[in-house]
């Protein structure tokens, strides 16, 4: 079925309905919404500005519309969402994305770009929420994009309804960084996840329309009589997401549907929120203590190889993102040097690898994490140890 079919038997999203989507976000003084003029984004502007109507009182709401200068009618769909947002009561940006465009990579590229764009524009409006039109056949594609990938447990537990947003200029938003906030407040919890994040980071994501089908906002669209714009890059084959949307109808046939892929994301975000309180237990325990800021962070080898095996590879991968200068771990990357420490550990012999910036060895019984040597300092230590090899094989050879 495609979504103009869904969307003729869908019903419209009632004003009781989008009053529970937004009611944790009253008392925020701002909201800036993501809004490009597709039918989602459209839906959320519109739904949002009555909700806010409805209210005696409430966050201002800013619209932001993004123009990555790669189509163009991008310019146009701008100025149209911002007829819409002047007649609905709403501010609204637009933001371009200037300077020359990757030749691979693009759509990757241009969603940072985007991010970073919109979370620049929420600072300077002082608004702590940016809340884009994510929907359940969102999630749905994303956890089969990340699927086929080969993601680990975090990525298949999906899009959580908040999470920080990882593009906040530092200046702006104070606190810790959002990359380290804790995995398992991002999840459904007992406490609310959006204020467990904000205090981690002072801006956060909310993609309150999750839980939403595409068809039900486009009847809401049709039924306030509203037009949304159509991206023709959405079914561009040139693109993984698009060419993976083409297989949803038939994943749906067999049972497949986007109720179905959230219900697995909220299962494995459970089993992950579980993984992740083991692992904070675990590095307490073996850790002895709060760990130091770049390191050495040193853990008892018996201990450490009587841990499960996601748990240790969680450990190993928190250390190496703790003291390491390289960016994030690489999962496969994490995985490999895990089970190569492993079978180091069993019976016990030395080990010594880097990755991302970090240096794991394992000796006299204990596993130290540690800021890795500097690239030329690495190359000259391997260089000399070569040429010491070489000298011992001569001398041997004169025997």
């Amino acid at each position: 079925m495609s979504t103009a079919e869904a969307a003729a038997g869908a019903t419209a999203v009632s004003d009781a309905e989008a009053d529970l989507l937004f009611a944790d976000l009253i008392d925020q003084p701002a909201l800036v919404l993501a809004v490009s003029g597709g039918p989602d984004s459209t839906a959320l502007l519109w739904l949002a500005a009555a909700w806010r109507k409805r209210r005696r009182r409430g966050p201002k709401l800013i619209a932001v519309t993004v123009d990555h200068g790669l189509r163009l009618e991008a310019r146009r769909e701008a100025a149209a969402v911002k007829r819409l947002a002047r007649r609905l009561g709403v501010a609204h940006r637009t933001l371009r994305w200037t300077g020359r465009k990757p030749a691979s990579g693009l759509q990757h590229k241009a969603r940072e770009a985007r991010y970073r764009l919109i979370a620049a524009a929420a600072a300077r409006a002082g608004a702590t929420c940016v809340l884009t039109a994510h929907t359940i056949d969102d999630q749905a594609e994303t956890i089969l994009f990340r699927l086929a990938r080969g993601s680990g447990l975090v990525g298949l537990a999906g899009m959580a309804r908040v999470r920080p947003l990882a593009h906040v200029p530092p200046k702006a938003c104070p606190g810790p960084d959002p990359e380290r906030a804790p995995l398992h407040r991002q999840g459904r919890g007992p406490r609310n996840p959006r204020q467990d994040v904000m205090a981690a980071t002072g801006v956060v994501l909310v993609r309150p329309l999750l839980d939403l089908a595409k068809a039900r906002l486009i009847a809401t669209l049709r039924a306030a009589g509203v037009a949304a714009a159509d991206d023709p890059s959405n079914r561009d084959p040139r693109f993984a997401r698009a060419r993976l949307r083409t297989l949803m109808p038939a994943l749906v046939r067999e049972g497949l549907d986007a109720r179905a892929f959230a219900r697995l994301a909220r299962r494995v975000r459970r089993a992950d929120a579980a993984i992740e309180f083991a692992v904070a237990a675990a590095a307490s325990a073996l850790g002895g203590g709060p760990w130091p800021e770049r390191g050495p962070i040193v853990f008892p080898a018996q201990d450490f190889a009587g841990l499960p095996a996601e748990v240790a590879l969680r450990l190993v991968g928190r250390a190496i993102a703790r003291v390491g200068d390289e960016g994030p771990v690489e999962l496969g990357k994490l995985e490999a040097l895990v089970d190569a420490l492993a079978t180091a550990l069993a019976p016990p012999v030395r080990f010594r690898r880097t990755l991302a910036g970090a240096l794991v060895t394992l000796g006299g019984g204990r596993i130290v994490i540690e800021r890795a040597p500097p690239r030329r300092a690495r190359a000259a230590i391997r260089a000399s140890r070569s040429g010491h090899a070489d000298k011992k094989a001569r001398i041997g050879g004169q025997r």
